[in-house]
């Protein structure tokens, strides 16, 4: 398992006030109903879904980026995009920094991720997660052919799939190296000249009078305490997505080279943005 990226300087305390709660109680009554809401009604148009178009996914791909558009709204933080989509077949890399990254990457994109495998037996998160088509991964050498199997089986079908090559969240002030591994899959004689990636940088912009690290989940962070934090504050800040041109894989001798590319493409953006 990769270890956590954690800070020298401990987490920033928050206090929810009595109207703090009451908004976690509003907005998490909310997203309870639009999440579980929708859960429901993806898994009844996946029934009709599946055994007509297979892998394809002509429409409950909508479903969840209605979702997390109004999960943004629920809780009040801006969300905006720059940069046009990818066209191409291929994935989409960005770097982590909190649990908000899942909405704000489905929000615009139709985009499937790629996940460590324990995520699928967490309660809830799990299976909002397999329903929405995440491709699990197992840290298991013995499965490694399966899984690559897998993973091209799914690009070949046009899934854009999206992954943290960071491997683990940071505080939102930094990109950490690019972790090779996943970019290998897109290095077979079957995807090489075909495929294609696109940076995405994610910039988190803290409320007015809070430290820039807020939207920041690391480390041996609690995702409840967190989430109810988010959930508490009064006038949120902003989340902003910067889409990258994508590189053609075949461009790039391998694995390595294209990650440091990456990577360079992502970090750069932070750095502009936070400067």
């Amino acid at each position: 398992m990769s270890p956590l990226w954690d800070s020298p300087e401990a987490p920033d305390h928050y206090t929810i006030t009595p109207m703090g709660w009451l908004r976690v109680l509003i907005r998490g009554g909310a997203l309870v109903v639009l999440v579980f809401g929708c859960l429901v009604l993806l898994l009844v148009v996946r029934l009709f879904e599946r055994p007509l178009f297979g892998l394809h996914r002509p429409v409950t791909p909508f479903i969840t980026q209605f979702v997390c558009r109004n999960a943004f709204r629920i809780l009040g933080m801006t969300f905006t995009t720059t940069g046009a989509l990818m066209r191409e077949r291929g994935g989409v890399v960005a770097n982590h920094s909190s649990w908000l990254d899942i909405f704000a990457l489905n929000a615009r994109k139709r985009i499937y991720f790629v996940s460590k495998a324990e995520v699928a037996k967490w309660p809830g998160i799990g299976w909002l997660a397999r329903a929405t088509g995440t491709v699990f991964i197992e840290r298991n050498p013995r499965r490694a052919h399966e899984q690559k199997e897998l993973f091209q089986a799914r690009l070949l079908a046009g899934h854009k799939l999206l992954f943290f090559p960071e491997g683990t969240s940071s505080d939102g002030l930094r990109v950490l190296p690019f972790k090779t591994t996943l970019f290998e899959a897109f290095f077979t004689p079957e995807l090489r000249k075909t495929m294609f990636i696109q940076p995405v940088t994610v910039i988190y912009r803290a409320p007015h009078g809070q430290p820039p690290r807020y939207y920041g989940w690391w480390g041996d962070m609690d995702l409840g305490p967190h989430l109810l934090k988010t959930l508490a504050t009064p006038r949120q800040g902003a989340v902003e997505l910067i889409y990258h041109p994508a590189v053609r894989v075949a461009d790039f001798a391998n694995r390595k080279e294209l990650a440091v590319f990456l990577q360079a493409r992502v970090r750069d953006g932070l750095e502009q943005a936070i400067d």
